[in-house]
């Protein structure tokens, strides 16, 4: 269905933070289904191209998105091929099969590739609407970004990315 392709990479500045966002399956879905709530405006803010934020996403994530349009919203399909590289999203490859092997019982088997790659993405943050989904189990320490759902990234980091964002200008 789409081509490989691999946005900006996002670097990081020591001046000003740029903030790196991995995007779970749904939140894609989601923005692209609907024309409001957070995960709309998180697509939005990504097609703005501000300095202060960069995205990213896992191919598996893809591949999860294309199969479940293929299924069941066939009408979609256009709309994510002309959507998706607007976003320029850093797109993570698959995780190795040793590095899902390592991660095996941390999480559902289903999730592990997206967790990989929003680790091996050194994302700051990890936005799904399913958030129960990656909770650790207890005394196996913390995950090197935060997990939220769109609605609490937008809370925790918009201020921040508009004003870094406008001072660039």
């Amino acid at each position: 269905m789409g081509s490989e392709r691999k946005g900006t990479a996002c670097i990081k500045r020591p001046m000003a933070k740029t903030v790196k966002v991995f995007l779970d399956s749904n939140v894609i879905l989601s923005g692209l289904l609907s024309d409001k709530g957070a995960p709309r405006i998180i697509l939005d803010l990504l097609t703005l191209k501000l300095s202060a934020l960069c995205g990213a996403t896992g191919r598996y994530n893809l591949m999860e998105i294309e199969r479940n349009l293929e299924k069941k919203m066939l009408a979609i399909i256009p709309i994510y091929r002309k959507y998706m590289p607007l976003l320029d999203l850093e797109i993570v490859p698959l995780p190795s099969h040793e590095t899902i092997k390592r991660m095996s019982g941390q999480i559902a088997d289903k999730d592990i590739p997206v967790l990989a790659s929003a680790i091996s993405c050194n994302a700051d943050y990890l936005v799904t609407g399913d958030k129960k989904d990656f909770a650790r189990p207890k005394g196996s320490g913390k995950y090197p970004f935060q997990i939220v759902s769109p609605s609490e990234f937008l809370e925790k980091v918009l201020q921040e990315i508009l004003l870094i964002g406008s001072s660039k200008r």
